[in-house]
């Protein structure tokens, strides 16, 4: 690991730049994957998907309160 990172040192400033970008959006890419990954098995479980529901009814019921509003207005 010292060969590495004396042999970075010794770098031009510009290519040490390039490579803390590209290490940068490796992990990155690596990190928005395993989030991606732990996001879609806590949705999958059937627990969570009745907690979303019960979560949103209040929202579904503001949905129909806005749409009835305008119905009657455009009326």
């Amino acid at each position: 690991m010292k060969k590495i990172i004396h042999h970075i040192r010794k770098q031009s400033e510009e290519t040490r730049r390039h490579i803390l970008h590209f290490i940068t959006i490796v992990f990155g890419i690596i990190l928005l994957s395993l989030w991606a990954y732990s996001l879609g098995t806590s949705i999958a479980s059937s627990d969570t998907r009745i907690k979303i529901n019960n979560d949103l009814e209040p929202l579904s019921a503001l949905k129909d309160n806005l749409v009835g509003g305008y119905k009657n207005i455009s009326e």
